[in-house]
């Protein structure tokens, strides 16, 4: 499953739309930002960034109203917009259009976002969506400028359910971006419903300008979300490395929205707590899981040629996912949803809540 891109360029206006999937991790997660395998995997289930840059002229740009760069959130009703000469003068010693150059984001130029923000009217119900529009306008700025558009985002993936949808925002955004910039193309091979696929290299250039707008929401993330999200498919992700697994015969998983939200930054940085209060039993912790996920890799590329094969190789996979849940049961004291509960009792599915 791979992400893909897609431009349409006319007279004047230049239009670019991109999307990238979510994803769900089978095993490691929270121990692969200590240095542990992970194992995840791409669904088919999309975020969708298109952008339209209106043409450029002497100063703000022409025609009225293309001197703001304006954000349209469809799936929260919200649309935000902030003048070019407010951006310029807010960013314009801290960020300076290089989108060939990935790099993080700086503790001055986090604050002149924060400083932007004050100027929209987000509802206070809404208040989560403030580090989403701080990744958007830090890459909008490094790859483009301050240069007039407007970004759309839609979304089939539900916000903080362990989908990835944070991640899938950066990588399509960043997708847009840097197609827009000039800064990737893309290839000539077509993947699913006619999109263009971007080549390999354009990839690794949108998985780390993603990373960086990741880093802006989650904190210290390990980096797996976007990864799985520019590079679709299986991988096992380790160390900032990434192998792509080939699975002989499907996996089949049962997706479940229990609508109780999860809080990543937070999650993350309960695990680094207590890694730094009790540092030999997390470190036994984090090695337990990595030999979880370093199994579960090797058990998915087997080739299972019979039903008897496939059923042992299913059961075995199942095992390793519910040990890998049980750990982090221990760890956060979850309260699973009885309802997920029920369903794992009743139809005899092996279960993994996303935490």
């Amino acid at each position: 499953m791979d992400p893909v891109a897609g431009t349409a360029e006319h007279r004047g206006p230049l239009e670019v739309r991109a999307r990238a999937p979510g994803k769900i991790i089978l095993a490691g997660e929270h121990a692969v930002v200590h240095g542990s395998a992970a194992v995840a995997a791409a669904i088919d289930l999309y975020t969708n960034s298109s952008l339209l840059l209106r043409p450029t002229g002497p100063g703000e740009g022409g025609g009225a109203g293309s001197g703001a760069v304006e954000l349209d959130l469809r799936d929260s009703g919200l649309t935000f917009s902030w003048p070019c000469s407010r951006l310029r003068g807010a960013l314009g010693e801290e960020i300076s259009a290089n989108p060939g150059a990935p790099a993080p984001c700086s503790p001055d130029q986090l604050a002149a976002i924060a400083r932007l923000l004050q100027d929209q009217e987000i509802p206070e119900a809404k208040i989560w969506l403030s580090a989403g529009l701080s990744a958007f306008l830090f890459l909008y700025a490094s790859i483009l400028g301050c240069r007039p558009g407007k970004a759309v985002v839609s979304s089939d993936l539900p916000m903080g359910a362990g989908l990835g949808s944070s991640a899938a925002f950066c990588v399509s955004m960043s997708g847009a971006l840097l197609t827009a910039a000039g800064a990737v193309s893309v290839g000539a091979r077509r993947g699913a419903e006619g999109w263009e696929v971007l080549e390999k290299g354009a990839l690794e250039l949108v998985n780390q300008w993603a990373f960086q707008g990741e880093k802006i929401i989650h904190g210290k993330p390990s980096g797996i979300d976007n990864s799985v999200s520019t590079f679709g498919k299986m991988i096992k992700f380790k160390k900032g490395e990434l192998t792509n697994l080939e699975s002989w015969n499907p996996v089949k998983m049962l997706i479940t929205d229990t609508r109780v939200g999860r809080n990543t930054k937070a999650l993350v940085a309960g695990v680094s707590e207590r890694a730094s209060r009790h540092p030999d039993a997390m470190a036994s912790v984090f090695h337990a899981v990595n030999s979880i996920s370093e199994e579960l890799s090797s058990i998915v590329e087997l080739a299972a040629e019979d039903e008897i094969a496939i059923t042992s190789k299913e059961d075995k996979l199942a095992e390793l996912m519910e040990m890998n849940q049980e750990i982090w049961v221990l760890i956060f004291a979850l309260i699973m949803n009885l309802t997920v509960w029920e369903l794992e009792n009743y139809s005899g599915l092996s279960y993994a809540l996303s935490v």
